[in-house]
């Protein structure tokens, strides 16, 4: 008999908000997870009314402590077996504590937090309660960054000396916030985003991207963090200059005002030997660039270990992965699907007492999360001393 859907509580997502509906839909795609509840605004009149109004029946809270406290009471059945956070980010550190201590799993939205500080208890209160907790770095749900992964960490590129990691947007082009937009309004206000806008907001995407395929940590950076758009308080464009922890170097760029530009987000890994380009507006397909050779472009399901390049012992489970056939695009949603369908797997093995990873490989884990708020801290303080070179604190 298969086991029950795990019940998924939403933090978050009421009123128009975006990063709502690829989660609550990548929720459903296995039909092994629901959406059952939600507190979806912070005026409690308002987050019952939008509970009313969900496009399927779930329970309405007031606020997310009424949720979470609630939990406690309801029969096995119903209780919520991890909560999503998708709020701004300056809700994420309440919602996630108080969850954690009442031992409820988290996946939450990037940045982790506004402050290292925040981030710190989180990681501490992970750590002693030993429960689930993923952040929704989405474009690691590509099959194709887990090959990437594979192909720059089993060392086929030979030794990694240049990374260029970078997000571009341009929907900030214009003070687009003086309209209202909702979206725009909490990314330009450091209240709400923290302390960067655009390295917060998408910056910490290209960090994690670089850090999730090449294996390698930033230790020291010269970053500018600059303001295009006047009367912005915040940057709307970001750029780390970076030292990698095996000597190498690596550019983490980001940039909302790149006019043309939509979801631009890429890595191009530079080693001894050869250069993988990955962009995720072209998701399914990889480029490896060897000297003397043609470009080999491999496409998701549609790889063949043994090739000449891709070694024959391929990790089986990483090969059998993908779920359609080669040429059934996969896209955002189903990059969702596959954070959501690893961490239910950590989730349920946490409910039966078994243990479980966490480890980074399949989503990012708190401690990712803590890292991107380390690498934000240390390129404010470098741009605000003109570049200096700065270093990273110690992995917490």
């Amino acid at each position: 008999m298969s086991p029950r859907p795990l019940n998924v509580g939403l933090v978050g997502g009421g009123k128009g908000a975006f990063i709502v509906h690829p989660h609550q839909k990548a929720i459903h795609f296995d039909g092994t997870r629901r959406v059952v509840a939600g507190a979806l605004f912070p005026d409690p009149k308002i987050a019952l009314e939008e509970a009313a109004n969900w496009p399927y029946p779930i329970k309405g809270y007031g606020s997310y402590t009424e949720m979470i406290e609630a939990n406690a009471s309801l029969p096995a059945a119903e209780k919520l077996d991890y909560l999503l956070i998708v709020t701004p980010n300056f809700v994420h550190f309440d919602p996630a504590m108080k969850a954690l201590k009442a031992g409820i799993p988290v996946f939450c939205e990037k940045p982790l937090t506004v402050t290292l500080e925040e981030a710190a208890q989180i990681v501490q209160t992970v750590r002693e309660k030993k429960i689930p907790f993923g952040v929704a770095h989405t474009y690691l749900g590509h099959w194709t960054s887990r090959f990437s992964r594979y192909l720059v960490r089993a060392g086929l590129l030979g030794e990694i000396r240049w990374v260029d990691s970078y997000y571009l947007q341009g929907w900030l082009a214009t003070k687009l916030e003086d309209t209202g937009q909702q979206q725009a309004s909490w990314r330009v206000d450091p209240k709400k985003a923290g302390g960067s806008g655009c390295g917060g907001d998408i910056g910490t995407h290209a960090l994690m991207q670089l850090r999730y395929v090449t294996g390698l940590e930033v230790t020291d950076v010269s970053a500018n963090l600059e303001i295009f758009v006047k009367g912005r308080p915040i940057d709307d464009h970001f750029t780390a200059y970076c030292h990698l922890s095996n000597g190498g170097r690596a550019l983490v760029r980001a940039s909302q005002i790149s006019v043309g530009h939509l979801n631009d987000l890429g890595i191009e890994v530079c080693g001894t030997q050869g250069t993988l380009q990955w962009r995720q507006e072209d998701p399914e397909a990889i480029t490896i660039k060897l000297m003397g050779q043609p470009d080999r472009v491999y496409y998701r399901g549609a790889v063949s270990p043994g090739d000449g390049f891709v070694p024959a012992d391929a990790p089986a489970d990483l090969m059998g992965e993908p779920t359609i056939p080669p040429g059934h695009p996969e896209a955002f949603h189903d990059a969702f699907a596959r954070l959501h369908r690893c961490f239910e797997a950590d989730v349920r093995k946490y409910q039966a007492g078994q243990a479980f990873a966490c480890d980074g490989s399949k989503y990012a884990n708190v401690e990712d999360g803590w890292m991107g708020m380390a690498f934000l801290k240390t390129c404010i303080e470098s741009s605000n001393n003109k570049g200096a070179w700065t270093a990273l604190p110690a992995k917490i």
